[in-house]
């Protein structure tokens, strides 16, 4: 019978954290669009570049090399975010976790290979 006090408080508590989640932004939201001022001008609506006047378009086409370069750079940032917590418990965790990271390490370089085949990582 307590173990269902307990689990009932655990909800309670999921579900006080998830209401001030929602109310927190609505509420600071809807106050700053009803006490700040609104007085839109030609000035405020154009775009700002440092304080200096804009010169032209504000839309500049990149390369979609840029883009792929930036997502290896992701995917082997999140690596290393994986690799970490696991060297640092290396001793405690065995055969099986040293198994299961030289998977998910073959798979990285898999994923490498084939960028590298596909010449995504070109710069021309």
């Amino acid at each position: 019978m307590e173990s269902l006090h307990v689990y009932h408080n655990s909800y309670l508590i999921i579900l006080v954290f998830l209401a001030l989640g929602l109310l927190l932004p609505i509420v600071a939201l809807t106050a700053g669009r009803l006490l700040r001022p609104h007085k839109p001008s030609k000035a405020k609506q154009t775009t700002y570049e440092s304080g200096i006047d804009p010169f032209q378009d504000a839309r500049v086409q990149f390369h979609v090399q840029y883009y792929m370069f930036a997502l290896m750079f992701v995917i082997f940032d999140v690596e290393t975010v994986f690799l970490y917590p696991w060297a640092v418990a290396f001793d405690s965790l065995g055969a099986f976790a040293l198994i299961e990271m030289l998977i998910f390490i073959v798979m990285l370089l898999i994923g490498l290979i084939y960028a590298w085949k596909k010449k995504v990582l070109r710069w021309s």
